[in-house]
């Protein structure tokens, strides 16, 4: 059986940046919620600083062991594609780490093919963050 496809991926120049900032920060993790304008961005924060629950689904983890979680009504419109954290210039206006820095964090996405789709399905659902120990 082929292993599933990751559900969270990240850019070489978005992983070079979550470096740093854990230098800088201590150990990070990332939220995706469904909001609009900066709060449809992925937000970075000190590891722990945002308090996830049942309502907040885990993707998974990028560079090494930095978790991302993303709302889970927002999981629901994205369950169908991977999604890649990468890192561009320019101020994003919310509190995420990287905003003193001149760069944001964006997410690009793809959609899972049939076959990827089908192996997801039977894996079951991501953990929620009232499964997770903390």
């Amino acid at each position: 059986m082929a292993a599933l496809p990751s559900r969270i991926l990240a850019t070489p120049s978005a992983e070079a940046w979550m470096q740093r900032l854990t230098v800088q920060h201590g150990p990070l993790m990332f939220h995706q919620s469904g909001g609009c304008c900066d709060g449809s961005a992925p937000m970075c924060f000190p590891r722990g600083e945002f308090r996830v629950g049942g309502q907040d689904v885990l993707l998974g983890h990028v560079a090494g062991d930095v978790p991302v979680w993303i709302g889970a009504a927002q999981f629901e419109y994205w369950r169908h594609t991977q999604v890649t954290i990468d890192v561009v210039p320019g101020r994003g206006a919310g509190m995420s780490l990287e905003s003193p820095e001149g760069v944001r964090f964006i997410v690009r996405s793809r959609v899972f093919d049939d076959a990827e789709n089908d192996a997801l399905v039977a894996a079951g659902d991501p953990p929620r963050g009232d499964t997770v120990p903390a």
